[in-house]
């Protein structure tokens, strides 16, 4: 099995009622219940937009320096993601389809790189 990130940034959610946002929260979480019984969820979790902490860690002066908010100026910044351990690409792009429907807002899906085999 692979695991795959199925992910959206903030921006691409759109303008909607908070009526419309509670809607989706019930359709969201249905999904990730479907995710459990077929045995493919790994963790799902929306992030928090303005009221949440955000921290950078930049190790590029020899010792990493932590400091408030992002790294570089962005208007784009994650929102929310699922990680799923799927068999291939094809079942991945059907739940990432199925979280998207659910929330409303588009998705992307990648790969994750092959954990290295550990040294015994």
């Amino acid at each position: 099995m692979t695991e795959y990130l199925l992910y959206f940034n903030q921006q691409w959610v759109g303008d909607h009622t908070e009526e419309w946002f509670r809607g989706r929260g019930p359709l969201a979480r249905a999904v990730t219940e479907e995710m459990k019984a077929a045995g493919v969820y790994v963790f799902a979790g929306g992030l928090e937009e303005e009221d949440g902490p955000v921290y950078s860690a930049d190790p590029t002066g020899g010792t990493p320096m932590i400091t408030d908010g992002p790294y570089i100026e962005t208007k784009e910044f994650l929102g929310g993601f699922a990680i799923v351990d799927v068999p291939d690409d094809e079942t991945a792009k059907m739940w990432a389809g199925k979280v998207a429907e659910a929330c409303g807002w588009p998705h992307e899906v990648r790969r994750f790189k092959p954990r290295p085999e550990a040294k015994s």
